[in-house]
């Protein structure tokens, strides 16, 4: 009976996940097709821009041509500033905006987690004599320096992209840990333990079986910092507990591995008897 009723609410939960995962894919979808249209329209701006500098470089000042492959300083310099604005907007669709200063760019990371609204983060980049990040707001735990070692240089959209993912999983992990704290605390034993990457979280719940309550111990462990679900889950009771715990423990594990935390802890507790 009870472990039937909880196999029909993983059912339903996974279900509904399922669902909620569908359309936010086809929002992430439709967010990517906008920004390959964006894309798409700067590269035909960019022709655009090099065949009136080729056109105005081969005509020159008093009708004398000019070398086409030498188009005015200002020209260029006008070219560049329409490619910058242009990749803003299209950072703009992904939760990156930004805008020029006088020695380079400041760029502003939004991050969300499902729809909620998080934090931002500001990143100060100097673009002369080479790009560098002048200041910033990153947490000092985001590997910062290893991803700007690896993309700053070469692919500026890369590198911005995936410190976007670093922060979004970080604030989603850092979100899931606190709605746990908020609305379950009476059903967590002691205290949820994090690290500031909130990469790791040990808790312990209580769950009764013939009549006593027996603690499970749960330690997960997201080892792709670019995600917000655990990779690794180890739930454990006490050896003196029922066999049947067992199982109930397998089921705990699968949904905390595909199922944000707070949403796998409520549907642990509508289960109503695995939980004390």
């Amino acid at each position: 009976g009870v472990f039937a009723h909880l196999e029909m609410l993983e059912v339903q939960a996974h279900e509904a996940a399922l669902k909620q995962e569908e359309m936010e894919e086809q929002e992430e979808k439709l967010a990517r097709l906008k920004a390959r249209v964006q894309e798409l329209r700067l590269q035909r701006d960019e022709l655009r821009a090099k065949v009136d500098l080729q056109q105005k470089g081969q005509l020159g000042k008093e009708g004398v041509v000019s070398d086409p492959a030498q188009p005015s300083a200002r020209a260029v310099l006008e070219w560049k500033i329409r490619s910058v604005k242009a990749m803003l907007q299209i950072f703009c669709l992904t939760g990156i905006s930004g805008k020029l200063t006088k020695r380079g760019v400041c760029f502003c990371i939004s991050t969300a987690y499902k729809g909620t609204y998080l934090d931002s983060y500001y990143l100060d980049l100097l673009t002369k004599p080479e790009v560098k990040i002048h200041r910033h707001s990153i947490p000092i735990f985001i590997p910062l320096e290893q991803i700007a070692k690896k993309y700053l240089q070469t692919d500026i959209r890369r590198f911005l992209s995936v410190l976007s993912d670093h922060l979004n999983a970080y604030v989603g992990r850092r979100y899931q840990a606190d709605q746990l704290q908020e609305h379950f605390s009476d059903q967590i034993e002691g205290t949820l333990q994090r690290n500031s990457l909130h990469n790791l979280l040990v808790f312990n719940y209580k769950v009764s079986s013939e009549n006593q309550t027996f603690p499970f111990n749960v330690r997960l462990l997201y080892g792709d910092l670019c995600c917000s679900l655990p990779t690794e889950v180890t739930i454990s009771c006490t050896p003196e507990a029922p066999a049947a715990l067992a199982e109930m423990a397998a089921a705990h594990s699968d949904l905390f591995r595909r199922t944000a935390l707070h949403k796998a802890f409520r549907s642990i507790s509508g289960a109503g008897a695995s939980v004390d």
